[in-house]
């Protein structure tokens, strides 16, 4: 909840003036609601791609506050972040709410980014695979229960303990939890698909540990935070530090 139009048009045509050209790396931004239309604006000339932070598995109703899918296609996005770790802890999203929303997504054609991971105290617990396993499990249960997974379908690996906090986690323990995920999607679909989905990580990447992070043969990507809001730092993890 950062930036008012203004200053996303702004924060956007900065990126998009330092990607022009950037070859091999996808770059989405994600901003508020009420940014999505002058954003969709600003990037017309651009490669860049759209994306909400949330929406509503209804497509309209009495649902006073929130935000269909259809509306945000109409702003323009390509794609929603889903399961968010701060949707789930602050708002009480449950896996079950968020299975509707990613099932709801796909029937529009929308791409949902699908954030997962584990407390500080669920880490220090050793019950960090057991609660990746459990909100893969029940965020794409219609997925599992009609074997079939979007080819597009965007993960997002996040530890709590990393978002906002400067702790990052080690380049060795994010690859350790990609490859268990990669390793859950071939166990419940096929290999095929588990080397096509791509795993990003997200929780205080910066320029300075881009690099590290990138090299890992399981990490695709990053959803960045605090960093995405500095044109400069976004940039240059774009082009892994």
């Amino acid at each position: 909840m950062n930036l008012g139009m203004q200053e996303s048009v702004k924060l956007v045509e900065a990126i998009a003036a330092g990607t022009d050209g950037l070859e091999g790396v996808d770059v989405l931004v994600a901003p508020p609601f009420t940014s999505l239309s002058v954003v969709k604006q600003a990037l017309q000339k651009s490669r860049i791609l759209l994306g909400a932070q949330n929406m509503h598995w209804e497509m309209s109703g009495a649902y006073t506050g929130e935000v269909s899918g259809k509306m945000l296609q109409e702003a323009g996005c390509t794609h929603v972040i889903l399961g968010h770790s701060e949707r789930r802890i602050l708002f009480g999203e449950t896996s079950q709410i968020i299975d509707l929303k990613v099932k709801t997504a796909v029937a529009l054609g929308l791409i949902p980014i699908l954030c997962v991971g584990e407390t500080l105290e669920q880490r220090e617990g050793g019950k960090t695979f057991e609660v990746v396993k459990e909100q893969l499990d029940v965020s794409l249960h219609s997925m599992i229960a009609s074997n079939s997974m979007l080819p597009s379908l965007i993960l997002a690996y996040e530890p709590v303990w990393a978002i906002g906090t400067g702790r990052t986690a080690m380049p060795e323990q994010a690859q350790e939890v990609h490859g268990f995920i990669r390793g859950w999607i071939e166990k419940n679909f096929d290999s095929e698909m588990a080397n096509q989905i791509r795993i990003l990580y997200g929780g205080s990447v910066k320029p300075e540990n881009s690099a590290d992070l990138m090299i890992k043969p399981d990490v695709d990507g990053a959803l960045v935070g605090g960093a995405s809001l500095k044109a400069d730092a976004f940039v240059r993890i774009t082009r892994f530090g």
